[in-house]
């Protein structure tokens, strides 16, 4: 006939007995009373159907089944113990932050507002930013979740969201215009000043338009990023390439004309393969991308 044993608490308790000799010493090993640990040793014995100790005056002196239980008993302490060990490590790496890489414009109050209303509702989550317009390599870990904008997403090992589309224009600044203008198209850029991006370049498709149609001598700037393009302009250096976003409302930036046709971009949400096995991040990642492309529509 099968044992109907299954709390295997109580091997735990079976244990200390056998170590201890007496359900005294026991049950201040364990914590817990004595008569409690009395009671589980009778029902250990009566599920397994075995008697495990022999009770007088000296205390509990383990029978001849006992002793023989005793390997098979630590065996399953120590597979326990593994157990919770491998918890423990579990939980570490849960409790590791989400680290975000975006480019510093996307670290913005639209963002931090949405952080902070997915932060209330998860407190235990914790967050890395990394502000940089370099692009990191997610599937070899050197970020959890990426902003980037491109073209196109050519990793097919990320998970990615389509979070809105970006359109950029020429712009100059109020003292540039009245010094020279402004061109309405294409043909009106004879006799202008150009400042265009160099390493950010392939993510802002108006730079590689205005490249094509303009002389190497009319460029006169070079820059690396978003905000030093718009320090330039608004210097007066000479027109540059500034997204819709960012220059809408600004009255430092006057746009010559609407955004060439095919020259717009994609703002995405990229996750690690990895980091999108954690139940952190997933959610995360379920929340993010509506909320920001909601308050992207609500923007423009």
């Amino acid at each position: 006939m099968i044992s109907s044993f299954h709390n295997w608490s109580d091997i735990k308790v079976f244990l200390a007995v056998l170590r201890t000799g007496s359900t005294l010493a026991a049950s201040r090993q364990l914590g817990i009373s004595q008569p409690t640990v009395a009671r589980r040793i009778d029902a250990m014995e009566h599920a397994l159907r075995l008697t495990l100790f022999d009770r007088d005056t000296r205390g509990f002196r383990p029978t001849q089944d006992a002793t023989r239980l005793r390997a098979a008993a630590e065996a399953v302490e120590a597979s326990i113990g593994a157990f919770v060990g491998e918890v423990e490590n579990s939980l570490r790496v849960h409790s590791r932050p989400i680290r975000i890489t975006a480019p510093r414009v996307n670290f913005s109050p639209n963002f931090a507002a949405i952080l902070a209303e997915f932060s209330s509702g998860h407190p235990g989550t914790r967050f890395e930013f990394i502000s940089t317009y370099d692009v990191l390599d997610l599937a070899a870990g050197e970020a959890d979740v990426a902003i980037r904008i491109a073209r196109t997403i050519d990793d097919e090992r990320l998970i990615c969201r389509r979070l809105n589309e970006v359109t950029s224009s020429l712009y100059a600044s109020p003292a540039y215009v009245d010094r020279r203008g402004l061109p309405a198209s294409p043909s009106d850029f004879a006799g202008h000043s150009f400042v265009v991006y160099d390493r950010y370049a392939k993510s802002v498709g108006v730079n590689e338009w205005l490249i094509d149609r303009i002389d190497s001598s009319q460029i006169v700037s070079r820059c690396s990023d978003p905000e030093a393009m718009i320090a330039a302009i608004k210097a007066g250096i000479g027109i540059g390439v500034v997204t819709t976003s960012m220059a809408a409302d600004d009255p430092g930036l006057i746009r010559c004309f609407a955004p060439p046709d095919g020259t717009s971009s994609t703002s995405w949400f990229l996750v690690s393969p990895d980091a999108y096995r954690r139940p952190e991040v997933k959610a995360f990642t379920a929340f993010f991308a509506p909320r920001y492309q909601a308050k992207f529509r609500k923007q423009r």
